[in-house]
């Protein structure tokens, strides 16, 4: 870790002294970069040079007290080895922490893609309530929400919706949604009262930009229909909805969210290229584990990675073994306590890893 941090400080020095340089030739784009560059180090180089200085103090401290003779003085110098000490513990668990790698979708815009399971149609209220569940969630975070198209179900739930999340920070609390969400409750389908287990799947992608993806037009087969369901006058009788097919990879997008043909054209777009990025995100990772499995996996009833219990008013994330009797809640939009905790066992992982 040590020398690690010893190249940091000098990159960190290096740029340091370009930067003028840099601002002097005109090359915004080169200084822009240092500058975010310099940004990033500079927490890391600090707490590495306040480690050197406590290193230093401890040192000089344990050379005092070889030759201190007096017991008060004796005491004082103990006093301060231990604060010095566990300082140096607080700074090595927090360089630790700054030298874990950034995710690279830190930052980006999120989009959420909700589909009904297994269960018919109480997985596809249950896919409508998940989604109410995200847009409260955002609400706190002053993260904006737009729907990106949806299937609404016969009883108002969704067969699908998609919707992107906007916010600085909405990938590194959201990211850890991706799975299967099982309930289980009496559905208002059901007249006997037995209680059902139903499933939704969740995919949690980084919106892409056109900097990321770029898509041939050549390669996109783009045929419009006539929307179905409910909405506008000219929602239903003009040809605007999209369904776009990607025909290097197959997959295909439909939007008719919109009255315009245009719009759900856009709309398709980002979903496809935010599709596409993941694609490379899941070949990339595949290289690195052939044990990895998709974000969804099967949407089965006994795979989930979160279960909704209404009779016992829990709520249970099996990747991490918590529960909370808070549904109502939760299903509010309370979910910082489990995301918290999500983030915190990442982090944990992240470190023992790296040591």
């Amino acid at each position: 870790m040590f020398e690690r941090l010893v190249d940091l400080e000098t990159e960190l020095e290096k740029l340091e002294s370009q930067l003028p340089e840099l601002y002097a030739s005109g090359d915004q784009t080169a200084a822009a970069e240092a500058g975010r560059r310099i940004a990033s180090l500079r927490p890391v180089v600090d707490a590495y040079r306040e480690y050197r200085r406590t290193e230093s103090d401890l040192a000089e401290a344990n050379e005092m007290m070889v030759d201190a003779a007096d017991p008060e003085m004796r005491e004082l110098i103990r006093t301060e080895l231990e604060e010095k000490e566990q300082r140096r513990a607080e700074l090595e668990t927090e360089l630790k922490e700054l030298l874990i790698p950034k995710d690279a979708n830190d930052g980006k815009n999120v989009i959420v893609e909700i589909r009904g399971a297994e269960g018919g149609e109480e997985a596809n209220l249950w896919a409508g309530e998940l989604y109410r569940m995200y847009q409260h969630y955002a609400e706190p975070h002053r993260w904006k929400v737009e729907q990106l198209s949806g299937q609404p179900s016969d009883m108002g739930g969704f067969r699908e919706v998609s919707f992107v999340v906007k916010g600085k920070d909405a990938w590194s609390h959201l990211k850890h949604e991706a799975g299967p969400h099982r309930v289980q409750r009496v559905p208002v389908t059901e007249s006997q009262g037995r209680v059902h287990t139903s499933a939704a799947t969740v995919a949690v992608l980084p919106e892409a930009e056109e900097v990321d993806i770029t898509i041939d037009p050549n390669d996109l087969e783009i045929d419009v229909y006539r929307s179905t369901g409910p909405g506008g006058q000219s929602v239903n009788t003009t040809d605007s909805a999209v369904r776009m097919t990607h025909k290097p990879t197959g997959i295909v997008v439909t939007c008719q969210d919109e009255k315009s043909q245009l719009q759900n054209k856009d709309k398709a777009l980002r979903i496809l290229r935010s599709r596409l990025l993941q694609m490379e995100h899941d070949r990339l990772a595949q290289e690195q584990s052939d044990a990895r499995r998709s974000q969804v996996r099967g949407g089965g009833r006994s795979e989930k990675i979160r279960t909704y219990n209404f009779k016992e008013n829990r709520v249970t994330d099996h990747r991490i073994g918590l529960t909370v009797h808070s549904l109502e809640q939760v299903l509010a939009g309370g979910l910082d306590e489990i995301v918290d905790a999500l983030m915190a066992d990442e982090r944990r992982r992240q470190l023992e890893e790296g040591s």
